[in-house]
């Protein structure tokens, strides 16, 4: 049994507690900040491709000639301070703030062990509090609040929401690309699968 079919058999913890309702946002087109900061519960999809939203230097490289603008995690827009849960035991690789302008801000990377699959999961766009909630190293049970969500001022300047994103290969720092570029999709796609395995159906 793969890694997917193995996870689909366990019951998770929501990481957010959702409304019974909400959008799930489409960043495909253009991008309005102000226009979707009227929302403040959402979702942004895994798999997309956002050809206006990244403006940071950090999102095209003239040397390399590659843009990165599909997204490999799932955002989920919250209010600021909402709770964040662990969605299964665990324990915290990396809490680092990635505070450069258009980054992740505070960012936690936990490291899970499941029906013999050892993988990673990224929250990013933390509030500066949930780097001492969860220091490196800290041990965490299913259910327990490890972290909650950053606010515009402290999460890298986005409207409030995390991003979540499982990686198969473990991080070396307290960061990964939480969009990639076309020419390197196809293998991200391998590294970096869609959170809905421990998300479920929340679109």
């Amino acid at each position: 049994m793969g890694f997917a079919e193995s996870l689909s058999q366990q019951k998770f913890h929501p990481i957010i507690k959702l409304p019974e309702s909400y959008p799930i946002f489409d960043f495909s087109g253009d991008y309005d900040a102000d226009k979707n900061s009227i929302n403040k519960w959402g979702i942004g999809k895994y798999d997309e491709l956002r050809p206006s939203m990244y403006k940071g230097e950090q999102y095209s490289s003239e040397e390399l000639a590659k843009v990165r603008n599909i997204h490999m995690g799932i955002d989920i827009g919250a209010p600021p301070k909402t709770p964040v849960h662990a969605f299964a035991d665990g324990r915290v690789l990396f809490a680092q703030d990635n505070a450069q302008a258009w980054d992740y801000g505070p960012t936690l990377i936990t490291e899970h062990e499941i029906e013999g699959f050892q993988f990673w999961l990224l929250l990013g766009h933390l509030s500066k509090e949930s780097l001492q909630m969860s220091p490196a190293g800290n041990e965490f049970v299913q259910g327990e609040i490890i972290a909650e969500v950053g606010s515009k001022e402290v999460n890298g300047g986005w409207n409030p929401h995390i991003h979540v994103q499982v990686s198969l290969i473990k991080p070396s720092e307290g960061d990964l690309p939480g969009v990639v570029s076309q020419e390197d999709h196809s293998e991200a796609l391998k590294i970096y699968p869609d959170p809905r395995i421990i998300l479920g159906a929340i679109y």
